[in-house]
């Protein structure tokens, strides 16, 4: 079980890694909703006013993040992999985004949710900031 996306975000691969490492610009880009966003590897991550939790596995500044995921709606003890690769593309950055290990029956709200919470307002928050 496996989501693979690539989207692009019109600003550069340090403002898409700023806005998915900063508590306060992810807060930002989903309207206010509460995030604490650890910038350590190993650091808990909380989105969404709570309803994601997640640990930092790797973070290269401009060019990846990697966490331990979960919603709290899912069954006890059941993470997913998220990977944001971020690659320079003109003045923008295409965000190669897989997600692996999810409860069966999750796939396709999963699959709406990123484009919907995550690209969408994301490239709303960063339009036009490429430079």
């Amino acid at each position: 079980m496996s989501i693979h996306q690539e989207v692009t975000i019109d600003a550069t691969p340090a403002e898409v890694f700023g806005v998915l490492t900063s508590s306060s610009e992810f807060a930002r880009m989903t309207g206010g909703r509460a995030a604490e966003i650890s910038t350590e590897v190993g650091g808990a991550v909380s989105l969404f006013g709570g309803e994601i939790r997640a640990l930092n596995i790797e973070l290269v500044p401009g060019k990846r993040v990697v966490q331990a995921w979960r919603s709290q709606a899912w069954p006890e003890g059941v993470y997913s992999v998220v990977r944001f690769e971020l690659v320079p593309d003109g003045k923008g950055t295409r965000v190669v985004f897989d997600q692996a290990g999810y409860p069966d029956g999750a796939a396709e709200m999963l699959e709406g949710g990123w484009h919907q919470m995550y690209w969408q307002p994301m490239n709303a928050l960063l339009a036009g900031k490429a430079g």
